[in-house]
């Protein structure tokens, strides 16, 4: 398991999104469906492109500490009021990379963020590529490392010169 990489994501989905794209997101969290109900209990229509069945295992439910990128696995989903919050942190392989870039494709048609919404990162690198949902479509921008700029005391900056 040496090809190991760190897959963060934060982002927002709308209020209304579908009963059945709640079940299959909470599939993949590892938490329990809510039998086809919104969140006012409300039953919802179809759900659109779901493709349960092209997913062996849920993608984003380990939890606990990591094996190779330190800190914690997590995936959590919870109802604000932006909709749904959705934040997961895992370990994943390569092997595992095209059905995670169909996730993140269908998270992508669906968030509200816009920007930002995750990264990619190998477990021995100190760059990630970020994750950007544009336009309905996430793409991957690689950071190079040309040149860093490094400062003991200003780990985080307050932006003034």
């Amino acid at each position: 398991m040496a090809d190991i990489y760190e897959l963060q994501l934060a982002l927002h989905l709308p209020d209304d999104l579908p009963s059945p794209d709640l079940d299959l997101l909470r599939r993949h969290l590892g938490q329990p469906e809510d039998g086809g109900e919104g969140r006012d209990g409300r039953e919802d229509g179809d759900g659109g492109d779901r493709h349960d069945e092209a997913y062996e295992y849920p993608l984003l439910a380990s939890r606990g500490p990591a094996r190779k990128i330190d800190g914690a696995l997590v995936g959590e989903l919870h109802p604000d009021h932006r909709g749904w919050a959705l934040s997961a942190r895992q370990e994943v392989h390569p092997d595992e990379f095209d059905d995670l870039g169909r996730l993140v494709q269908w998270l992508g048609a669906r968030t509200t963020t816009v920007g930002t919404i995750g990264h990619l990162r190998f477990h021995e690198s100190d760059v990630p590529d970020l994750l950007i949902a544009r336009n309905g479509s996430v793409h991957r921008a690689t950071l190079r490392r040309d040149t860093l700029v490094e400062s003991p005391t200003d780990v985080i900056s307050d932006g003034r010169v």
